[in-house]
């Protein structure tokens, strides 16, 4: 009888995947070449076709492995989604709570309410992953989350807690070198700081603002941390969230009655989760910290 591979195989093979060669992956896993080597033969051997190129750069995966990629990383969900169930066990505050947020809320706004909650349940481990992505709570690629969109799955347990309000902001520096705009059209003649993919919510943003798709951008990023950044340090003119910014007096808001856009904000975790102690001591420290934060912000 054959006997299916198990999860340690799928769970190299992905690695492999991710770190494109097999003492990457060895590293990554804490454990030897030979084993990662091993594992992946072993894995072909079943399966009937090979899932990377050997090359001169590494290991490039076959148009097999691409197809196998998902599942193996709905695998590592389930994998990473039961051991956090079964270290919450019980009924005390305890075990990992895996915690996904957009990339700022994550770096500005979400340690203060990480502090308090860990002097709470010291016993309590939280994975904070930082994405603009919308995980998905049903897989279990995340227990909670906070979203900046309305929340369309259904079996999920979701409160709103208000709006961050974005705007438009020059640190100072730059405002004594290229003078203040009084006008949205004054904006065609400075340096601005914009996003390098159209994604809908930019492109929402910049008819707002009545930019043209063809904008010429002093600097394009795709993290909203790292706009932060370059308006922080002087590069130019960018978007961010008015409460975050108001904590540096050196950062000014241009245009706020033109330029006021709302930042939905809601914590959701799956329904299945809210019996959990573990998750909803989590989930009820997020909506008070955030809640706190959307106050401070208005």
């Amino acid at each position: 009888m054959t006997v299916e591979p198990g999860w340690d195989l799928y769970r190299t093979f992905l690695s492999v995947v991710e770190e494109g060669s097999l003492s990457g992956a060895a590293r990554a896993l804490g454990v030897t070449q030979p084993t990662v080597s091993r594992h992946i033969d072993a894995l072909e051997a079943f399966l009937g076709y090979d899932l990377f190129l050997r090359t001169q750069r590494g290991l490039l995966p076959t148009e097999a492995a691409n197809d196998l990629r998902p599942h193996a990383e709905r695998l590592a969900a389930a994998a990473a989604a039961l051991v956090r169930a079964a270290s919450g066990h019980g009924t005390a505050v305890h075990g990992t709570v895996r915690v996904s947020a957009s990339d700022v809320v994550g770096v500005e706004i979400l340690p203060p309410i990480l502090a308090d909650l860990r002097l709470r349940h010291p016993d309590l481990t939280v994975e904070l992953v930082l994405t603009d992505a919308v995980e998905d709570l049903l897989r279990r690629d995340a227990d909670v989350a906070v979203r900046m969109v309305d929340p369309t799955q259904t079996a999920l347990v979701a409160r709103r807690v208000g709006v961050l309000p974005l705007g438009l902001h020059a640190h100072r520096r730059y405002l004594e070198r290229r003078g203040r705009p009084e006008s949205l059209a004054d904006l065609a003649g400075h340096d601005l700081i914009g996003f390098d993919r159209q994604t809908a919510a930019v492109r929402a943003i910049a008819a707002r603002l009545g930019l043209p798709e063809a904008t010429s951008f002093a600097l394009k990023v795709d993290s909203n941390v790292a706009q932060l950044a370059a308006v922080r340090a002087g590069v130019g003119i960018g978007i961010c969230q008015v409460g975050v910014a108001r904590r540096d007096p050196d950062m000014v808001r241009l245009l706020a009655e033109a330029v006021s856009l709302d930042l939905p904000v809601h914590v959701v975790m799956h329904e299945d989760l809210r019996s959990s102690p573990r998750c909803r001591a989590v989930f009820d420290a997020l909506v008070s910290g955030l809640s706190a934060a959307v106050r401070a912000a208005a």
